[in-house]
């Protein structure tokens, strides 16, 4: 059963590491500090410039503007909602859990190493994959030597865990 909020959208899950706040609060400070500032600047000397119908610099600001205060909002909401999961380096988990780095191995003999994060975290190039992804709802709970089957839009994929831990290597 998938979570849907008010608006429509897949629920997140209210979990982030402390790397993960950190770069949002970077985030939200500078477009609060820097970009932001600087935009009402630009749209000021536009507006000053007269005819504001026509003025593509004041026009691009204000929408520029607007996506700033909207994410300004988004991160600031998003910040009180989630809980920032602390993890001991120094444990070793049994199972897959939030913070995990998992050392998987695919169909074809590849082993790839996958960090379990929060929604507002995942990153493609470093293999940091959500935790309400389906390769990462599939992996929460298992243990070294489980082998998981997911289906993806992408086409099924089939991984073995191998190693699961808490530092990167």
């Amino acid at each position: 059963m998938r979570r849907v909020n008010t608006r429509g959208r897949e629920k997140r899950s209210g979990f982030i590491t402390p790397e993960g706040e950190r770069a949002l609060r970077k985030e939200l400070a500078y477009l609060w500090h820097e970009e932001r500032p600087r935009v009402v600047k630009g749209v000021t000397e536009a507006a000053a410039e007269g005819d504001r119908s026509e003025n593509a610099e004041y026009i691009y600001g204000k929408k520029r503007l607007r996506e700033i205060d909207r994410r300004i909002k988004y991160l600031s909401e998003r910040l009180d909602a989630v809980t920032v999961v602390e993890i001991d380096p120094n444990k070793t988990p049994d199972r897959v859990v939030f913070g995990a780095y998992v050392d998987v191995v695919d169909e074809e003999d590849r082993e790839k190493t996958l960090r379990i994060v929060g929604p507002d975290e995942f990153d493609g190039e470093k293999n940091y994959i959500s935790m309400d992804s389906p390769i990462g709802r599939a992996l929460l709970g298992k243990r070294v030597g489980d082998v998981i089957h997911v289906e993806r839009p992408i086409g099924d994929v089939e991984l073995e865990i191998v190693d699961i831990r808490f530092t990167p290597k």
